[in-house]
């Protein structure tokens, strides 16, 4: 019996990065081997134990064997006679086709050490196309390494665009693509993930929405990348750059203009109502991914407020604090800081307006934090209850959001040149 470190910890400490998952591979072992050791079984597909000490996961050495369509059909075989060659042969990328031995030796029979120092993201056998997840996966790891210069391979990509038109992506469960897309979302260069999927022609069949924004083109003196693909790409890319990790900004981002594709053809390039428009498509999307209805709720109101957060130096208080009760801000005021986020991004993701800066923002969490800190109590103790309370508390928030606005405006607002 042998133990390789295999995967993703041996390929991020060769690209210098730290190592936060570690899993092996067994080779020459039968359940039984590691069950005496103490392992604990926790695969439900193919045989997977757990570390006694470490609780790290040790898999046994298997193959796999296509037995319909879709990423359920295979069946597997970890006979003791699978060699370690035969187990980094199913994997996906030769990047994460390496081992490790417990010298430190690196067996490397697919060239993933070459395509790494090539960055590469290169699949290491046609068995590759027999599992429709692989796609999302290298459109995922090409979020990850865009920034280090890694590139699809062209045969991978050929290989992407085959699978695609023979249907087996049709065959992905909406919760495998939606869980490879929040992954997407949290790296550091989303639009390569949404970029991948649309060269191979994934985009159009998983996210059509999405898909249908590139070639619409929008008013050049506001967008002067022009074209609205381009331009999410780009928000994108920005959230990931302003809230890191956050895949709920990076939700928000992606479809915050959705509407944009329902313009009618005669209104090009003007989007009157895009915000209202996007709730439909956004809704149709999340449904059918199963997105989480945090994810969800958060989508919908930056579809819907986009434009009123932009436009902040010109509200009157009344609209600014139908602004904050839309997003149940004073209950739930992170919110506020959320959808300012996703505006940021938006406002800063755009052709030359990446190092702009986003005084709104400070303008109606300085509006936000005076309103909020009203409290009820007062009223309360002058026996004010049930609707009559709400009625005085929104007119003293109202009263001081009015009172604010001036002062506000004027120190934080942009000096505009004449």
């Amino acid at each position: 019996m042998k133990t390789y470190l295999v995967g993703g910890a041996v390929r991020d400490r060769l690209l210098g990065s730290a190592v936060k998952d570690r899993d092996y591979v067994v080779v020459g072992a039968q359940p039984d081997d590691l069950l005496r050791l103490g392992y604990k079984p926790v695969g439900k597909d193919f045989p997977v134990f757990l570390h006694p000490q470490t609780r790290e996961e040790y898999a046994l050495a298997r193959t796999e064997r296509k037995t319909g369509r879709g990423y359920h059909a295979f069946a597997f075989d970890t006979d003791p006679d699978v060699s370690l060659e035969d187990d980094l042969r199913r994997r996906d990328l030769t990047i994460n086709a390496i081992a490790e031995d417990e010298n430190g030796g690196l067996i490397d029979p697919f060239g993933g050490v070459n395509d790494l120092r090539d960055k590469l993201l290169h699949h290491v056998s046609p068995a590759f196309a027999e599992d429709p997840v692989r796609v999302l996966r290298v459109a995922r790891f090409a979020a990850r390494y865009a920034a280090q210069g890694f590139r699809v391979a062209d045969e991978t990509l050929a290989l992407m665009r085959q699978m695609v038109q023979s249907g087996e992506v049709d065959h992905l469960v909406p919760e495998r693509v939606w869980a490879e897309t929040r992954k997407a979302l949290s790296e550091p260069t989303p639009s390569a993930f949404v970029r991948g999927l649309r060269d191979c022609g994934a985009l159009a069949v998983l996210m059509p929405e999405v898909d249908a924004l590139y070639g619409v083109p929008q008013r050049a003196e506001y967008h002067p990348e022009i074209d609205t693909g381009v331009h999410v790409g780009m928000v994108l890319d920005m959230a990931a750059r302003l809230a890191p990790g956050d895949a709920l900004i990076g939700w928000c981002a992606l479809t915050h203009d959705l509407g944009k594709a329902l313009t009618p053809q005669d209104e090009l390039p003007s989007h009157r109502g895009h915000e209202h428009a996007g709730i439909a498509p956004l809704r149709a999307l999340a449904t059918r991914l199963k997105v989480p209805a945090e994810y969800t709720v958060l989508a919908e109101l930056a579809c819907r407020l986009h434009l009123l957060a932009h436009t902040a130096f010109e509200l009157r208080a009344n609209t600014v604090l139908e602004l904050f009760e839309k997003l149940d801000a004073f209950r739930k005021p992170g919110r506020l800081s959320q959808l300012l986020l996703v505006c940021e991004a938006d406002k800063r993701g755009r052709l030359g307006m990446a190092d702009t800066d986003y005084p709104q923002a400070k303008y109606l969490l300085e509006l936000f934090h005076k309103a909020a800190k009203l409290k009820a109590q007062p009223l309360l103790d002058r026996g004010l209850s049930g609707p009559e309370l709400g009625a005085a508390l929104r007119e003293a928030r109202l009263r001081a959001l009015a009172t604010t606005l001036p002062d506000a405006k004027r120190i934080l607002q942009p000096k505009v040149a004449g």
